[in-house]
């Protein structure tokens, strides 16, 4: 494997695991304002980061790269209305397209043809997580402000359930 290519990857579980901590922190959040549902989702989107940062270790192992792990950087994010998160996360995501799409042209550029197959289902991934994004924020700006209408969107994000990515490596 190209050596840009491998470091890029290696960064990337890094970024993949604090992404998983701002997402605890923004449940963190949610779950001190009593949205237990809101807090639901982002724990789930915690779990899936996590899950992202593994099959990027698991694929670098099965290539026979080195897996650096770094220390990872505390959420710097500071939340005062229940939209901040939502924004947050939407501004987050579309930070993760980009170091995907860095990794992706890396790897064309080195013709590392099985990495760019790999970070396909990464760049799929990414625009579903933006949608998800845009559309929550769209939810709560048409229902935030009411408060039966609040409770209903914290009931439906409080039914996601987790399910683990199946990518074969």
């Amino acid at each position: 494997m190209n050596e840009k290519v491998s470091a890029l990857l290696n960064d990337q579980i890094n970024k993949e695991f604090y992404s998983a901590y701002l997402y605890l922190d923004m449940a963190n959040f949610y779950s001190q304002k009593g949205l237990d549902g809101f807090a639901n989702w982002y724990e789930i989107q915690a779990k899936e980061e996590q899950d992202h940062a593994m099959l990027i270790y698991q694929y670098l192992q099965n290539n026979g790269e080195k897996v650096t792990l770094e220390a990872i950087g505390k959420p710097d994010k500071t939340f005062t209305t229940l939209m901040d998160p939502l924004k947050a996360g939407l501004e987050h995501e579309r930070y993760v397209t980009s170091l995907i799409n860095t990794i992706y042209e890396a790897a064309q550029e080195a013709k590392d043809f099985r990495t760019t197959q790999f970070l396909d289902w990464f760049i799929k991934e990414q625009g579903e997580e933006e949608k998800n994004s845009m559309d929550q924020i769209t939810k709560m700006e048409l229902f935030g402000d009411d408060a039966r209408s609040l409770y209903m969107l914290n009931s439906e994000l409080g039914a996601r359930t987790y399910s683990a990515p199946s990518l074969v490596l």
